[in-house]
């Protein structure tokens, strides 16, 4: 007699908290927890083990993260997890998670795979990288007028001393200009997938998983400036 009951989906639960307050407090968690749980009672799913990371967004070591996918890949079962728009910046992560070999699921992002977070990944190192060089090169530039660095106010002091923040908003705008240069590939390709008004390239940019520089969702308005900087 053959068995057509369809096997239990089961998941291995990965959370995270940025300070060591929010883990104690639980800020943060339940509301993570209760999307893990929305999802997994949605598919009938089997939660196997949780695992709760404590660390700071700066760090690249997360041996919670390692444990779940350790035993997600022992079970075969599919890592969970809250939000990857939360983690769309963290490079390290991405690169961890796509590099993992273990299936994964984002509750707020049910629709992303491997080739989503590896492009995730690229872009926010590019953004990262271009952040420090621009930092690094307004502050020379305000030391070179005799600005002194190191106060506790240092960077108000770098934007009264750069005439107006025009320095603060040079480096804002090549910033923003990096994060649009290393979208347009794939802009590129959704455009010539015959998606070429700034609402289909919206709905497009969405539902392929991509973020605006800031984490959110594209509209109509931050598609048009996208593009106003590509083109």
């Amino acid at each position: 007699m053959v068995n057509d009951t369809a096997p239990i989906l089961r998941l291995v639960a990965y959370e995270r908290v940025s300070t060591a307050r929010q883990g104690r407090s639980g800020l943060g968690l339940e509301a993570q927890r209760k999307a893990i749980d929305d999802y997994a009672s949605g598919q009938g799913a089997l939660i196997l083990s949780r695992f709760t990371e404590v660390e700071s967004g700066r760090k690249n070591d997360r041996p919670e993260l390692e444990k779940a996918l350790h035993l997600a890949r022992l079970t075969g079962a599919t890592l969970v997890i809250a939000k990857l728009d939360r983690l769309s910046r963290n490079a390290a992560f991405l690169l961890t998670l796509r590099d993992s070999g273990v299936r994964f699921v984002a509750c707020d992002m049910p629709e992303a795979n491997n080739l989503t977070v590896g492009i995730m990944a690229l872009v926010a190192e590019q953004e990262r990288e271009a952040i420090s060089r621009r930092t690094k090169e307004a502050l020379a530039a305000a030391k070179a007028r005799g600005v002194k660095l190191g106060n506790p106010n240092g960077a108000a002091a770098l934007r009264r001393a750069a005439k107006g923040g025009e320095a603060l908003r040079v480096t804002v705008a090549g910033n923003a200009n990096d994060f649009a240069m290393a979208l347009s590939p794939i802009v590129r390709a959704i455009q010539q997938a015959g998606h070429t008004s700034l609402r289909a390239l919206a709905d497009e940019l969405n539902a392929r998983g991509m973020r605006t520089r800031r984490g959110g969702k594209w509209h109509v308005s931050n598609v048009r400036n996208l593009l106003g900087r590509i083109s």
